[in-house]
């Protein structure tokens, strides 16, 4: 498995998400950072997450309330 592959799977747990529930939030556009659907992949935007984690509040899709 790819590093990229495994570091990705990791994005999710860092919000507290199974991986699961991460692609579940993601293809429902309500994963609290920005998202990218490139093909059949999912990206998550690296800097989005870290504002993210730094700030506690989600910034993108519909996950704002």
């Amino acid at each position: 498995m790819g590093r990229n592959r495994e570091r990705g799977r990791r994005f999710p747990r860092a919000l507290g998400y199974s991986r699961a529930k991460g692609y579940d939030l993601a293809r429902r556009g309500e994963f609290p950072c920005r998202v990218l659907r490139i093909g059949r992949s999912t990206r998550v935007v690296t800097a989005s997450l870290l504002r993210v984690l730094e700030s506690g509040e989600p910034e993108y899709n519909s996950a704002r309330s």
